[in-house]
């Protein structure tokens, strides 16, 4: 059987994690109220047109929506029922498409200000996405993000590995199903390449607490990011894998009955270039 493509399989996933989609996110909950107050602090004038890429069900917009109670609103996510959640939410205000963040279908210099929380880690081609939000930002719009960079979920990444080498003899094939985030350098570098000015990347730390290894791997699921892992686990052995990831995770970074999830938030604010003419 032929595996789906990776942004049909992303947006399958997120499809179908729709409906619950609100009642498990925590620390993207953090990071959308964390950008929605950094761009309100400093943009410098007031948007007429928002674009949010991987709106999901809406949770940015319906924030930038109290701040600029006078702008357009558009969403694009590549899941329909995340669509069809964030329409609902936001009503008449709002315009939403379902799309792909590498070759979004709006026009030249169509927004004032272009949007994404916590959904850019998940793209194939994170330079053809960021390429595409300038393209659609007018010349001096402004560009803020924040998604997810190296360093996230790293507890579990190094005691998965672990467990399989300690298992298998060698991290190979299962642990290449692991999602490779991108770092901090590769991102500047990305950045760096596109028509932006003044460009300004942080990163934040931000740390949820589980029972076990199980309600985090749920907790995963249920928001649709099983991509972190590349889809389900299957085969022989792999229940002694994820024993043995628990086994690990506990040893090293439990306390007090609970384990630590860490993720890493890159926050990027860029502006367009304006043209010049001659």
């Amino acid at each position: 059987m032929n595996k789906m493509p990776e942004v049909s399989r992303i947006a399958a996933a997120f499809h179908h994690s729709a409906d619950e989609y609100d009642h498990h996110i925590l620390v993207q909950k953090r990071v959308v109220a964390n950008l929605a107050d950094a761009i309100a602090l400093h943009l410098n004038q007031q948007p007429e047109h928002i674009l949010d890429v991987g709106t999901g069900t809406g949770a940015l917009l319906e924030r930038l929506k109290a701040h600029y109670n006078s702008a357009s609103l558009t969403g694009i996510d590549v899941a329909h029922n995340m669509c069809v959640r964030a329409a609902q939410k936001l009503g008449a205000s709002c315009r939403v498409a379902v799309g792909n963040a590498e070759c979004l279908p709006f026009r030249n210099d169509s927004f004032d200000l272009a949007v994404s929380a916590s959904a850019l880690q998940w793209v194939n081609n994170l330079a053809a996405a960021l390429h595409e939000m300038n393209r659609v930002v007018r010349p001096g719009g402004d560009i803020s993000l924040a998604f997810f960079c190296e360093g996230t979920l790293g507890e579990l990444h190094s005691c998965f590995r672990d467990a399989v080498e300690g298992l298998c003899g060698d991290s190979g094939q299962r642990v290449s199903r692991l999602h490779d985030f991108h770092t901090v350098e590769e991102v500047k570098t990305i950045a760096g390449k596109i028509n932006f000015e003044k460009i300004v990347i942080t990163v934040e730390t931000e740390v949820d607490w589980y029972e076990n290894l199980h309600a985090l791997l749920r907790s995963i699921k249920n928001i649709g990011a099983g991509s972190v892992s590349k889809g389900a686990g299957n085969g022989l052995g792999w229940r002694g894998i994820l024993q043995e990831t628990s086994r690990l995770y506990q040893a090293r970074y439990g306390e007090k009955n609970q384990i630590p999830a860490t993720y890493k938030v890159l926050y990027m604010s860029a502006q367009k270039k304006m043209r010049t003419s001659g």
